[in-house]
């Protein structure tokens, strides 16, 4: 059974910084680093959407909105994803979710539907 738990998140002011960390375990795979890992965020009363994606050589693409504030990496024991968050802004609020694709090294798309395996999310909240 794959779980991904999100932690990390909370409220600060606009122009703070928070990282969220996703702890990746279970089912057969020994290392998820060797797989596409995500961030996704759902805003209030808005669909989800694409925040990063990291492959397999640790390649990483950026939603438009976080380029240049937020930065995703893993660490050397390979099974968790982080995300610093820095320069936040009130439309950053949103639950964040940890995502895998464990089909490829390869992340094949950044669409919320093609990602098997999901956190349960954490909370951020961006105050004015």
């Amino acid at each position: 059974q794959v779980q991904l738990v999100e932690s990390g998140g909370g409220s600060v002011q606009a122009g703070g910084s928070l990282r969220l960390s996703c702890e990746a375990s279970g089912g057969t795979y020994s290392t998820y680093r060797s797989y596409c890992m995500a961030w996704f965020r759902q805003p209030p009363g808005k669909s989800r959407e694409f925040v990063s994606a990291s492959d397999s050589s640790g390649r990483t693409r950026y939603g438009d909105s976080v380029k240049g504030r937020f930065t995703a990496s893993r660490d050397n024991a390979e099974n968790n994803l982080f995300l610093q968050m820095n320069t936040l802004k009130p439309e950053d609020t949103a639950v964040y979710f940890c995502a895998a694709d464990l089909r490829s090294r390869m992340c094949r798309s950044y669409e919320p539907g093609e990602y098997a395996y999901w956190g349960q999310g954490t909370q951020v909240t961006v105050s004015s």
